[in-house]
């Protein structure tokens, strides 16, 4: 008998995680969003906008959770696409600074964020979309 109520518990369980990942999902497209509608930069609201550093600590919070299922790789795919956001964000940043007094930084800055903006936008639709399948992403 106890069996049936910890498959219960362990459905309601995945079940919550599903809704807390597809609450982090759509914090990280509102930042995306209001990067791309707003006066930021889409990458720039990505790393430094309210709603996905939210998500990125909600992922911290729950990643535990998810520990040996399927739901682990979505927690995993969030905090990495932000954290490789960041570091590419410094990369292309510094590599602009540097030549900016050539004048090709400021093509760096334009087109490396301009791409890192479309990569981020792909990782978070592409998460979201396996999400919705109820598949693991890689």
């Amino acid at each position: 008998m106890a069996e049936i109520s910890d498959t219960g518990s362990v459905r309601t369980s995945e079940s919550s995680l599903v809704t807390t990942l597809h609450l982090t999902y759509a914090l990280h497209a509102v930042g995306l969003v209001i990067g791309a509608l707003g006066a930021s930069t889409v990458i720039g609201s990505f790393i430094f906008g309210w709603p996905s550093i939210i998500a990125v600590i909600i992922n911290y919070v729950k990643r535990g959770d998810a520990q040996g299922t399927w739901l682990e790789s979505h927690f995993r795919w969030q905090i990495r696409t932000f954290w490789y956001a960041m570091l590419a964000s410094i990369v292309i940043g510094a590599m602009g600074a540097l030549l900016a007094i050539v004048l090709v930084g400021f093509a760096i800055w334009a087109i490396g964020f301009f791409l890192l903006g479309i990569w981020a936008i792909y990782r978070i639709a592409a998460g979201w979309m396996r999400l919705n399948d109820r598949r693991a992403i890689a």
